[in-house]
Protein backbone atom coordinates (compact mmCIF):
# COMPACT_ATOMS: atom_id res chain seq x y z
CA UNK A 1 0.00 0.00 0.00
CA UNK A 2 1.54 3.33 -0.84
CA UNK A 3 1.18 6.44 0.70
CA UNK A 4 -1.42 8.12 -0.72
CA UNK A 5 -3.82 4.69 0.19
CA UNK A 6 -2.36 5.04 3.71
CA UNK A 7 -3.38 8.56 3.84
CA UNK A 8 -6.72 8.01 2.48
CA UNK A 9 -7.54 5.33 4.82
CA UNK A 10 -7.11 8.68 7.91
CA UNK A 11 -8.95 11.01 5.53
CA UNK A 12 -11.20 9.30 3.55
CA UNK A 13 -12.11 11.45 0.61
CA UNK A 14 -11.90 15.05 1.26
CA UNK A 15 -9.86 17.10 -0.68
CA UNK A 16 -5.57 16.97 -0.68
CA UNK A 17 -2.81 18.69 -2.21
CA UNK A 18 -0.90 16.05 -3.81
CA UNK A 19 2.29 16.31 -5.55
CA UNK A 20 3.18 14.62 -8.90
CA UNK A 21 4.91 14.20 -12.22
CA UNK A 22 4.82 14.07 -15.79
CA UNK A 23 7.27 13.64 -18.27
CA UNK A 24 7.12 15.02 -22.10
CA UNK A 25 8.80 12.04 -23.80
CA UNK A 26 10.13 13.23 -27.05
CA UNK A 27 11.60 10.66 -29.40
CA UNK A 28 13.88 10.43 -32.20
CA UNK A 29 11.16 11.46 -35.07
CA UNK A 30 10.33 14.91 -33.00
CA UNK A 31 6.83 12.84 -31.62
CA UNK A 32 5.72 12.87 -28.74
CA UNK A 33 4.69 10.04 -26.00
CA UNK A 34 1.29 9.60 -24.78
CA UNK A 35 -1.05 6.85 -22.71
CA UNK A 36 -3.86 6.08 -22.59
CA UNK A 37 -5.79 5.57 -19.51
CA UNK A 38 -9.74 5.46 -18.90
CA UNK A 39 -10.11 6.58 -22.62
CA UNK A 40 -8.34 10.17 -21.92
CA UNK A 41 -4.78 10.64 -23.61
CA UNK A 42 -2.14 11.79 -21.06
CA UNK A 43 1.31 12.70 -20.57
CA UNK A 44 2.91 9.70 -18.74
CA UNK A 45 3.64 10.66 -14.85
CA UNK A 46 1.94 9.95 -11.29
CA UNK A 47 2.45 10.82 -7.76
CA UNK A 48 5.17 10.86 -6.14
CA UNK A 49 6.34 7.78 -3.41
CA UNK A 50 7.28 9.10 0.43
CA UNK A 51 11.63 9.56 -0.23
CA UNK A 52 11.21 9.72 -3.99
CA UNK A 53 12.64 12.91 -5.64
CA UNK A 54 10.44 13.91 -8.67
CA UNK A 55 13.13 13.18 -11.15
CA UNK A 56 12.89 9.55 -9.78
CA UNK A 57 9.03 9.18 -9.71
CA UNK A 58 9.22 10.90 -13.35
CA UNK A 59 11.62 8.28 -14.94
CA UNK A 60 9.28 5.17 -12.75
CA UNK A 61 6.36 6.18 -14.02
CA UNK A 62 7.76 6.23 -17.62
CA UNK A 63 8.67 2.87 -17.45
CA UNK A 64 5.96 1.45 -15.63
CA UNK A 65 3.48 2.90 -18.29
CA UNK A 66 4.87 2.81 -21.31
CA UNK A 67 8.06 0.62 -21.11
CA UNK A 68 10.81 3.23 -21.66
CA UNK A 69 13.53 3.53 -19.75
CA UNK A 70 14.83 7.75 -20.16
CA UNK A 71 17.73 9.59 -18.84
CA UNK A 72 17.78 13.43 -18.32
CA UNK A 73 15.05 15.25 -17.53
CA UNK A 74 14.48 19.46 -17.80
CA UNK A 75 11.97 20.95 -16.12
CA UNK A 76 8.98 23.10 -17.93
CA UNK A 77 6.92 23.99 -15.51
CA UNK A 78 5.06 23.39 -12.50
CA UNK A 79 0.90 23.44 -12.79
CA UNK A 80 -1.69 23.76 -9.94
CA UNK A 81 -4.39 25.62 -8.74
CA UNK A 82 -8.16 25.15 -8.45
CA UNK A 83 -8.41 24.50 -12.31
CA UNK A 84 -6.77 21.49 -11.88
CA UNK A 85 -9.15 20.36 -9.09
CA UNK A 86 -10.13 16.62 -9.12
CA UNK A 87 -12.81 14.40 -8.18
CA UNK A 88 -12.73 11.03 -8.50
CA UNK A 89 -15.36 8.58 -9.46
CA UNK A 90 -15.23 6.85 -5.88
CA UNK A 91 -14.95 10.30 -4.45
CA UNK A 92 -11.45 11.13 -3.73
CA UNK A 93 -10.86 14.71 -4.09
CA UNK A 94 -7.54 16.57 -4.76
CA UNK A 95 -5.66 19.32 -5.96
CA UNK A 96 -2.19 18.25 -7.73
CA UNK A 97 0.67 20.10 -7.65
CA UNK A 98 2.16 18.70 -11.06
CA UNK A 99 6.12 19.01 -12.03
CA UNK A 100 6.22 19.01 -15.88
CA UNK A 101 9.32 17.39 -17.73
CA UNK A 102 11.00 17.09 -21.07
CA UNK A 103 13.18 14.80 -22.36
CA UNK A 104 14.62 13.43 -25.56
CA UNK A 105 16.76 11.16 -23.64
CA UNK A 106 15.57 7.46 -24.48
CA UNK A 107 17.76 5.23 -23.36
CA UNK A 108 16.44 1.50 -23.46
CA UNK A 109 12.87 -0.31 -23.55
CA UNK A 110 10.31 -1.57 -25.58
CA UNK A 111 6.77 0.45 -26.01
CA UNK A 112 3.85 -1.42 -24.15
CA UNK A 113 1.06 -0.24 -22.10
CA UNK A 114 1.01 -1.78 -18.37
CA UNK A 115 -2.50 -3.00 -19.07
CA UNK A 116 -3.42 -1.92 -15.60
CA UNK A 117 -3.18 1.89 -15.23
CA UNK A 118 -2.47 2.33 -19.39
CA UNK A 119 -4.15 0.68 -22.33
CA UNK A 120 -2.43 2.54 -24.76
CA UNK A 121 0.67 4.11 -25.49
CA UNK A 122 2.00 5.91 -28.99
CA UNK A 123 3.99 8.16 -30.52
CA UNK A 124 1.89 11.68 -31.95
CA UNK A 125 3.00 14.31 -34.25
CA UNK A 126 2.94 17.77 -33.22
CA UNK A 127 0.20 18.35 -35.70
CA UNK A 128 -2.17 15.74 -34.66
CA UNK A 129 -2.87 15.83 -31.13
CA UNK A 130 -5.09 13.18 -29.53
CA UNK A 131 -9.18 14.20 -29.21
CA UNK A 132 -9.30 13.26 -26.14
CA UNK A 133 -6.19 14.84 -24.14
CA UNK A 134 -6.73 15.32 -20.33
CA UNK A 135 -6.88 19.76 -19.50
CA UNK A 136 -4.28 19.86 -17.45
CA UNK A 137 -1.71 17.80 -20.25
CA UNK A 138 -3.26 20.47 -22.92
CA UNK A 139 -1.88 23.10 -20.57
CA UNK A 140 1.65 21.56 -20.25
CA UNK A 141 2.27 21.22 -23.78
CA UNK A 142 1.05 24.42 -24.72
CA UNK A 143 3.20 26.22 -22.10
CA UNK A 144 6.41 23.95 -23.67
CA UNK A 145 5.05 24.85 -27.36
CA UNK A 146 5.05 28.84 -26.32
CA UNK A 147 8.06 28.66 -24.65
CA UNK A 148 9.97 27.20 -27.53
CA UNK A 149 8.38 29.49 -29.77
CA UNK A 150 9.93 32.54 -27.53
CA UNK A 151 13.44 31.16 -27.57
CA UNK A 152 13.40 31.05 -31.43
CA UNK A 153 13.49 27.14 -31.42
CA UNK A 154 11.11 24.54 -32.94
CA UNK A 155 12.03 21.43 -31.88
Amino acid sequence: MGYIEKLREIVGTRPLILTGVVVLVIDQHHRFLMVQSDNMWKLPGGFIEMGESAEEAGRREVLEETGINIGSLQLIGVFSGDEYFTKLPNGDEYYPVTIAYVTNDILSGDLKPDNIETQRVQFFKWSIFPKDLSYRDRKILESFIENLILEGRRD
